[in-house]
């Protein structure tokens, strides 16, 4: 049998394998070395959006469609908090767009090889990884691999909740949406009493993304979140005429489960697989960024590429706050209100990007009910 060997391999073209590709190309370390990203998928449509904030000019900004300086939370008896996002300021990438980008730099450089092809198998040969895929054999040093394990499935010993969401594009032939200002989180509309809210991204005056969003143990049925946007539109937005131009939908897992303890010197996991995404709340776009950096510095200096990825104090946070969220999942309204409602608005950004200091998050902390966390860590001691 015949191989075609490569330094690295980055399995899944999707936001952490193509950022984790475009951080090698930038770097000139990469310049001589042999790199493949496999992808079932030829990345050429609109499957998602991503959002995240940063402060003033960042290197995704010829992506970005558009971006907001405020938002606003809503509160379950309808009270709004209007918040300035100064230094942030809050940015949405369309997919396709991101894939265009990258395909474009993966095409320009000759470094790194594309094949579009799923991969069956990865084996682990003298120290080296043998990836199968379409009756394709390569030898890799090292695999990136954004592919969940099974593993994770079968786990009945971490906590799981779902965020689950769908969106639509409304356009309405009168202005009604405020496109200086974004909607993170509208608690006055809920699917029953769970942690559920809606999210709305106003592109102009006439032309919004409003999404129905859950973080629950269980999905809902499509016609239900379909009922919950109707009903949100039309009732609370008091939009009687629209047009739906687009939809989106998505199952995001929110876990403690330990993605990362699969990470070894020849198979590093990344995205969601390697517990790239926040559990407690599902944001992941400028982790990949910064994880990815991370990792090619750690391979710079001839360390395990996945060196200090995950910080252990965060995760513990994240766990138990998911652990709340799971045993009394109808206090997700009240809970992330507190943290939009009580804390500067700088200080949660940084908090959620995993920048603060224990006083910043002793202080952040003490703004919450103590009670439903004390019982959390209680339920960790003991299970």
């Amino acid at each position: 049998m015949e191989y075609i060997t490569y330094d690295y391999a980055i399995i899944g073209a999707g936001a952490a394998g193509l950022n984790l590709a475009l951080c090698m190309l930038e770097d000139p370390f990469f310049d001589d070395k042999a790199i493949v990203i496999f992808d079932k998928d030829l990345k050429n449509a609109n499957d998602r959006t991503w959002c995240f904030w940063e402060k003033g000019a960042g290197r995704w900004d010829g992506v970005v469609s558009h971006k907001w300086g405020k938002a606003v939370v809503t509160d379950t008896n309808t009270k709004q908090y209007t918040l300035s996002l100064d230094p942030f300021t809050y940015k949405m990438i369309h997919s396709d767009d991101f894939y265009r980008f990258a395909k474009d730099k993966i095409r320009a450089s000759g470094i790194i090889d594309w094949v579009t092809a799923e991969v069956e198998q990865v084996n682990i040969i003298n120290g080296a990884q043998e990836i199968q895929a379409q009756k394709r054999y390569l030898i890799t040093r090292h695999t990136f691999d954004s592919r969940i394990a099974s593993k994770f499935n079968h786990d009945t010993s971490s906590i799981k909740l779902l965020q689950h969401f769908k969106g639509w594009v409304v356009e309405t032939d009168a202005p009604a949406f405020d496109p200086s200002a974004f909607v993170m989180m509208d608690f006055s509309l809920r699917w029953k009493d769970t942690t559920s809210f809606t999210y709305v991204l106003p592109f102009s005056a006439t032309k919004a993304l409003v999404e129905f969003t859950l973080f629950s143990p269980d999905l809902i049925q499509n016609e239900e979140y379909d009922t919950m946007l109707k009903q949100y539109v039309t009732e609370i937005l008091d939009i009687k005429k629209y047009n739906i131009l687009a939809s989106e939908q998505g199952v995001i897992p929110m876990s403690d489960y330990p993605f990362h303890h699969q990470n070894n010197d020849s198979l590093t996991k990344i995205g969601t697989a390697g517990a790239w995404v926040k559990p407690s709340s599902g944001y992941s776009f400028k982790n990949t960024e910064r994880y990815s950096l991370r990792i090619i510095d750690n391979i710079k200096k001839g360390l395990v590429p996945s060196k200090n990825i995950i910080r252990k104090k965060y995760r513990y946070y994240d766990s138990v706050f998911l652990n709340v969220l799971y045993h009394r999942n109808e206090l997700g309204p009240e809970l992330f209100t507190i943290m939009y409602g009580k804390n500067p608005i700088e200080k949660i950004f940084d908090f959620l990007d995993e920048q603060t200091s224990l006083l910043d998050d002793i202080r952040i902390m003490n703004t919450f009910p103590k009670a439903p966390f004390n019982k959390a860590v209680f339920r960790k001691l003991v299970s």
